[in-house]
């Protein structure tokens, strides 16, 4: 899903969708113990990282080794494996940087190991000491990591022996400066290197990206989820293991449902169809002919002229509109329906304001998908509970 790095301020450059990551996913994982103050609940504190670091990602603040460092981590529920820049990489950029040498707890990750083979194209190369590398692309980087092990605290709790990548080359500006942890689904995720811990449980609210505040919360564990959360079914596409499906079965722009054809809608794993939540992506991208009917819809009840394309968003308007709310339905049933900060971005200046959705691709892998990305998730919960099978929303307001 291709994105860029966003500038402070107003509409983004980047092409919508917004997201460091067409990305490969890792396909397995290592096993952890922890060491928690408090079994099965953790509370992180996350920002946009938009206004602190110039990403579309929204961040924590991880400490890893021995002394910590402190590094800026971008949390992303469609990515699997972590990865962080070291101190010898090549084309990383100039950000803090974490110095394995300084650490007494890291370990490299040998070749032949489980955790090895569980990254995507692992190798051993020449030289160090048969450790395991691995090669992905992220966005339009590409990058080149070792694979180890160490202490990772997120807040309060401890990971002890947490597998990730130390990048050592890096190709294109397109990746999180600081590193990123992974709450995907496959085995490499931090998600499922704590589920002793954390029973596969998490949840967050997401502030305004305009926001340069921790105020919004990374909810780690069944504990202090919330009890009365409206769920849908949680789907599991094996083609693309790591992402959160869920069935999304229509959709109302203010009272009136769009005529959205049940097909375009419906999860396929064979092509690819169907809805995922994704908080790395920064704005909702929706199939074509689902954007399309999404789109007239709105226009019609505006009724008021658009104003010329910017930073690819087609419907702009540069007068005062009355924004129609835009409802989700999922099965449950289950409704989610955005206010119009949710809906609608504005310039810098403020003079102009557009839908902040789009349509996808025409062709490739995500054509027929439907992405309900992070602006679309702001000041809700958004629960993940895999361990049984559902996807949680409720509005919460989290931006100070």
């Amino acid at each position: 899903m291709p994105g860029h790095r966003s500038p402070r301020g107003g509409l983004p450059s980047f092409p919508v969708g917004g997201r460091r990551g067409a990305r490969r996913h890792a396909r397995g994982g290592a096993s952890c113990q922890c060491q928690a103050q408090e079994q099965g609940r953790s509370i992180v504190p996350i920002a946009p990282g938009r206004q602190i670091i110039s990403i579309p990602n929204y961040v924590a603040r991880a400490r890893l080794g021995t002394p910590a460092q402190t590094l800026l981590v971008a949390i992303d529920p469609s990515n699997d494996a972590a990865w962080v820049p070291c101190s010898d990489c090549a084309g990383c950029a100039s950000a803090p940087s974490f110095s394995p040498t300084q650490s007494s707890t890291y370990r490299p990750v040998r070749c032949g190991s489980p955790q090895c083979a569980q990254v995507p194209s692992p190798s051993c190369l020449a030289g160090l000491g048969a450790c395991c590398a691995f090669n992905l692309t992220y966005a339009a980087s590409t990058f080149q990591a070792v694979l180890g092990q160490d202490s990772l605290a997120l807040e309060n709790d401890v990971v002890v022996s947490y597998t990730f990548g130390c990048l050592r080359v890096v190709t294109g500006n397109s990746l999180p400066p600081q590193g990123l942890i992974g709450f995907g689904r496959g085995p490499l995720s931090f998600l499922s290197q704590t589920k002793d811990t954390y029973g596969s449980v998490f949840s967050y609210c997401l502030p305004n990206y305009r926001s340069s505040n921790f105020s919004g919360t990374l909810k780690l564990g069944p504990v202090g989820q919330p009890k009365r959360i409206k769920t849908t079914p949680l789907l599991y596409n094996p083609c693309r293991p790591s992402l959160y499906y869920v069935n999304m079965i229509g959709i109302r722009v203010g009272s009136k449902a769009v005529p959205v054809q049940q097909s375009d809608l419906q999860f396929n794993p064979v092509t690819g169809g169907g809805t995922i939540i994704d908080a790395g992506t920064m704005f909702t991208r929706l199939a074509a002919p689902v954007y399309a009917v999404v789109r007239d819809e709105f226009r019609r009840r505006v009724r008021t002229p658009v104003a010329a394309p910017l930073g690819g968003f087609d419907t702009c308007y540069n007068v005062t509109i009355s924004v129609p709310t835009i409802t989700f339905t999922f099965a449950g049933p289950v409704s989610v329906t955005l206010p119009e900060e949710n809906v609608m971005i504005h310039s810098s200046s403020g003079g102009i304001a557009c839908l902040a959705m789009s349509a996808g691709p025409s062709d490739g892998v995500n054509a027929a998908l439907n992405v309900l990305a992070s602006m679309q998730q702001q000041n809700h919960r958004v629960l993940f509970d895999v361990a049984n099978g559902r996807v949680g929303f409720s509005r919460e307001l989290c931006t100070v």
